[in-house]
């Protein structure tokens, strides 16, 4: 992979987020809106006519790049729509950070939606291509399971002694959780209510996984010796590292330390250097 620097470094200057939780007031183009609406507001005089270019993620609330410019009322701007399982968010902004690197735009959006809980079965959601049927159904908890076995097999570590690991990390995050008015879940929970939680899949209860929620969140890109005319405090990019695996881990995770974390560390990105 190569690790040739880009042309320009690569600063946030401003962002928006909604709240993530059960918006059922609310759609997925009234909460991209709101979380647009917020970042262009942080900075004084700004407006989207100042934006060169939007990328915009979500797996289930969108199909194009109207998905973004459409509840924005937007026309004449390059749109697009991304997708990449749970790196969607993640994939919106690092083309957006690219755009900037290159020099192919002064100022950028990334942006990131989704809208669940509308539907008419729980978790998620999606729209798989057409095949031959022999394909084997799995979810996300039961993928993620498979890591604890495979843990305790290549560390020795027994059933209780596990369990108290993803015990003290579940109760870590909800404490985290508790502290963020924008969070799905605003209660701190106790080890006892996390390990009599129901069983999901495998080791993992309610309370080891994620929720299922709605909501928006955005953030605005410039070339970093530009970050200063927007603002006090700018983000300043200090690397990224992204790969995908082949997918033949799944559903049977048989490592704990996948190919392609290892591969995606630093300085896996033309952006990284030292801090």
């Amino acid at each position: 992979m190569s690790t040739n620097r880009m042309i320009h470094d690569v600063a946030i200057v401003a962002m928006g987020c909604t709240p993530f939780r059960d918006h059922w007031n609310s759609s997925a183009d009234d909460l991209v809106v709101d979380a647009v609406n917020e970042a262009v507001a942080s900075i004084e005089g700004l407006s989207l006519a100042d934006v060169d270019a939007f990328w915009v993620g979500t797996q289930g609330s969108g199909m194009s790049g109207q998905t973004l410019s459409k509840p924005l009322r937007m026309s004449g701007k390059p749109v697009t729509r991304v997708e990449n399982y749970c790196a969607t968010g993640s994939e919106a902004f690092r083309n957006a950070a690219y755009a900037v690197a290159s020099g192919a735009y002064d100022m950028v959006m990334a942006a990131g939606v989704e809208k669940l809980k509308d539907a008419n079965v729980s978790g998620l959601t999606a729209v798989w291509p057409p095949a031959d049927g022999s394909d084997v159904d799995w979810t996300a908890p039961a993928g993620f399971s498979l890591l604890a076995p495979a843990y305790q097999g290549a560390h020795g570590v027994d059933d209780q002694s596990l369990r108290q690991v993803l015990t003290a990390i579940a109760v870590k995050n909800h404490a985290n959780g508790a502290l963020n008015e924008r969070a799905q879940f605003r209660k701190p929970v106790s080890a006892d209510v996390v390990e009599r939680a129901p069983r999901i899949a495998g080791m993992l209860g309610v309370m080891d996984c994620s929720g299922v929620s709605d909501g928006a969140a955005t953030a605005i890109l410039v070339r970093a010796e530009d970050a200063y005319q927007y603002t006090d405090k700018p983000i300043f990019l200090r690397g990224m590292g992204f790969v995908s695996g082949s997918g033949r881990a799944w559903p049977r995770m048989a490592t704990t330390s996948p190919p392609s974390l290892r591969w995606s560390r630093p300085p896996a990105s033309p952006m990284n250097k030292p801090v």
